[in-house]
């Protein structure tokens, strides 16, 4: 992609050489090519695509790009590029648009089309209904295959691969693919051949219901209906990879305690990242404050027997590891639907006897450890590792219960991740390890 900007500045092809080799290239390559122009060459560049090329390339540009290129062409020409996408590429860039560029973009469109976008962009966002699309090939159950064929001719569907088959209301009563229509014999009737489906998500359903439906069932698109189980869209495949892709940078930046910028790390302005850091590395700072409060209360402790405060380090990272393995597994867990909340006490009583065998193995490298260098240490290397025991085994207990408690009260488990059980687990371990040291050596009591 670079070479062929450098070679556009460098002047090195002539326009029709250049229009050539656009249009050859893959549309989804060719978008990229954009992010590299400035203003003037990502307008220059986009007028040179062929008419049948560019709403293609256009689905797969940047919205800022996009939004330049709509600011620099004629109400006739934007009115063309968004009548040829498809709907649910005409919705996501609708939806990045400010509102005089939406309002001059749907003027441009057909009433037909206009009036399917305003209503997929009155779906939640995240919803289902928000992220399917409109187009697709519904066949009646009632049709010959014959009549189905002539349907497929009329509608002219591009990468249809699977038809929807629907009652004469239009509720979904399951799907038939191309190669079972053409194996068929004319006379026969579509509901005859059809595969009997309910696999489908509805159209307030969360997004992530539909990937998991994706995954389970390996399928290539996913019908979508309303409350009464009419077809109303589908969802592809692709989109489904975007979805997957989505939230998991969406889970990942929770749980490490940044909130979602929505745009890849090198285009996301300093103080965008800024803004999405700052605020939840407040809060954890605050939420330290009790760890401090918690060191000032045994500060008397740590005066008569300094060589407590060697182990601290250890025993906080020990705690918040422990609980940020667990909650990890918890929340991925959920996430398939692999771990239901009524699975709460195999969950803690699996994490318990982890935590006991890790906590046991862990207390006994670290008692050698200090025994060999501190032979003299005997009882304050039994409170390090009774202190390690108990540490691991409430962190393990924490990871599981609060990331279960969240989805229980519709909050997002992610959230509840690493860095708040980290904050947690580091204020148990100080007071666990000062409670048992003053409880067993003599010098604190």
């Amino acid at each position: 992609m670079k070479d062929i900007v450098e070679r556009i500045r460098a002047g090195q092809f002539k326009a029709a050489n250049l229009r050539r080799e656009l249009a050859d290239m893959n549309i989804i390559d060719l978008g990229e090519v954009f992010e590299g122009l400035t203003k003037e060459e990502t307008i220059q560049i986009f007028r040179l695509l062929p008419k049948d090329v560019a709403a293609n390339v256009f689905a797969h540009i940047i919205p800022k790009k996009q939004q330049i290129i709509v600011e620099a062409l004629t109400d006739i020409e934007v009115g063309k590029i968004v009548e040829n996408l498809f709907v649910d590429d005409a919705v996501d860039f609708i939806e990045e648009m400010p509102a005089n560029v939406v309002n001059r973009v749907l003027s441009q469109v057909g009433e037909e089309k206009r009036a399917i976008i305003n209503q997929l962009l009155q779906y939640p966002d995240d919803s289902v209904g928000s992220i399917m699309t409109t187009e697709y090939l519904a066949l009646r159950e009632d049709f010959t295959v014959l009549e189905a064929f002539d349907k497929i001719r009329e509608i002219k569907l591009m990468g249809l691969h699977t038809c929807y088959v629907v009652r004469r209301d239009k509720l979904f009563v399951g799907s038939v693919s191309l190669k079972t229509l053409l194996l068929a014999k004319e006379h026969e009737r579509v509901g005859d051949i059809m595969q009997p489906s309910l696999i489908s998500a509805k159209t307030l359903d969360d997004q992530e219901t539909a990937t998991r439906l994706f995954h389970k069932y390996d399928l290539l698109s996913l019908p979508v209906v309303d409350k009464e189980g009419r077809l109303v869209g589908i969802i592809t495949v692709d989109d489904a990879v975007e979805i997957v892709e989505e939230e998991a940078t969406e889970d990942f930046e929770k749980m490490a305690a940044i909130g979602p910028t929505g745009t890849p790390y090198l285009k996301t302005s300093i103080l965008r990242h800024v803004k999405s850091r700052v605020g939840w590395l407040m809060v954890l700072m605050l939420l330290a404050i009790g760890t401090e409060l918690i060191i000032g209360t045994f500060e008397e402790a740590m005066a008569a027997l300094p060589a407590l405060a060697a182990f601290i380090p250890m025993l906080m990272d020990a705690g918040g590891n422990a609980g940020t393995q667990t909650s990890t597994l918890i929340i991925r867990g959920m996430a398939l639907d692999e771990i239901l909340f009524k699975d709460f006490y195999k969950v803690w009583w699996r994490e318990f006897r982890v935590a006991i065998l890790c906590g046991l193995i862990l207390s006994i490298v670290n008692a050698v450890r200090v025994l060999v260098f501190n032979p003299d240490q005997l009882l304050i290397t039994i409170s390090v590792s009774l202190t390690l025991m108990a540490v691991v085994i409430l962190a393990k207990t924490l990871g599981c219960l609060l990331p279960m408690a969240a989805k229980k009260l519709r909050l997002d488990p992610a959230t509840l991740a690493a860095p708040i059980i980290k904050t947690i687990a580091d204020a148990m371990a100080l007071t666990m390890f000062f409670l048992i040291a003053q409880a067993m050596l003599p010098e604190l009591r």
